[in-house]
């Protein structure tokens, strides 16, 4: 089973991925940095509606610091919904920061309030990690899923993904009445499949979501990964597999129990042609990310020695041998499987 012994490296933006994200409206100038949060004058453990306590601290500010950071963080919001239009946001007030004191990135959330409704949503405001923006960019481009973010020098901002967190699906959802078992193991399995198509690593339960849709006759679901910051990191093979993480047992006990083989590779297949369909239309936006990619340090010498070895062994193939970094890999790894396809 997979395990990480050891923290992630944090690397910085390069100039080339800086200039991605410019030419594709990833940058902006941001009225709040995250350097602007961490000077917080007091913090209290937030617990859940259960009163269990969830590893998050909510923080205060001084009265001008605080002013100053709600008129901020409604404009970022404004940013990330509506590109800026303040007149759909003048119902809008900042209701609560909340700091993650675990975790690579230390993320703030921040809770947008509708004064009108009491409704609410959340962004996080986080320490931008090229890793991770790689890990966004390949999601928006690859996946069924589209996501929302903006970077401003070291400070990434992220919309929220809606979701019941994996390790809360597996413990309380999964053996529901009304669950679909069958629906739960196709999707596993598409996901699995997804992560390692692109190299996205790390998918412990907490890392993902359970997106549950009511249909007209049954339940549909769509698991979405929340952390990107182990896109093409570690040097494991197993380590790109959700599969592999015990925390995913239950599910994987699940796929082996009501998935023949077969199906289990025609859903396998299914999800490598959406993948392509998706890979064919943002073809020239991938190409320019891989690019990035291809010239950028995102891991170790070491990782990237261990898993193209296996990656070689994997597929079978010594091209895997010869790439220099994760961006060869990513790149090799995307090629190869819509080959095994049969896809062109």
């Amino acid at each position: 089973m997979n395990s990480i012994s050891k923290k992630k490296l944090f690397y910085p933006i390069a100039a080339c991925l800086r200039k991605y994200l410019h030419e594709y409206d990833r940058e902006t100038k941001l009225p709040v940095r995250y350097e602007d949060l961490v000077h917080y004058t007091d913090a209290f453990p937030y617990y859940d509606k259960k009163g269990h306590d969830t590893l998050w601290e909510t923080i205060m500010f001084d009265q001008q610091s605080q002013a100053e950071l709600n008129s901020g963080l409604t404009q970022i919001y404004a940013l990330l919904k509506t590109d800026g239009d303040m007149s759909v946001m003048e119902h809008l007030y900042v209701s609560r920061i909340d700091y993650c004191t675990f975790g690579n990135s230390n993320p703030f959330r921040v809770q947008i309030m509708n004064q009108l409704n009491d409704n609410y949503d959340y962004f996080y405001v986080k320490r931008a990690d090229a890793s991770r923006i790689y890990g966004l960019e390949l999601e928006y481009i690859l996946s069924p899923n589209r996501i929302n973010y903006l970077v401003d020098g070291d400070t990434l901002i992220e919309e929220h993904i809606a979701g019941i967190p994996g390790d809360l699906f597996i413990k309380d959802f999964l053996n529901r009445p009304a669950s679909n078992k069958v629906r739960i193991a196709k999707e596993f399995v598409k996901f699995n499949e997804r992560c390692f198509v692109r190299l996205l690593g790390d998918m412990r339960s907490y890392n993902y979501v359970v997106d549950i849709t009511p249909d007209f006759e049954d339940e549909q679901y769509r698991v979405r990964p929340i952390d990107f910051d182990q896109q093409s990191y570690e040097g494991r093979k197993s380590m790109y597999l959700p599969q592999f993480f015990k925390d995913n047992n239950m599910i994987v006990d699940l796929v082996l129990k009501l998935l023949k083989p077969d199906v289990v590779k025609q859903y396998q297949n299914e999800e490598r042609t959406l993948i392509f369909r998706r890979l064919r239309t943002a073809r020239y936006r991938l190409k320019d990310l891989i690019d990035c990619m291809r010239k950028d340090t995102i891991s170790t010498p070491e990782k990237i020695e261990q898993l193209k070895k296996e990656l070689a062994q994997h597929h079978h193939s010594d091209e895997f041998l010869k790439c220099r970094g994760m961006g060869d890999l990513v790149r090799l790894n995307l090629k190869t499987v819509m080959k095994k396809a049969k896809i062109r």
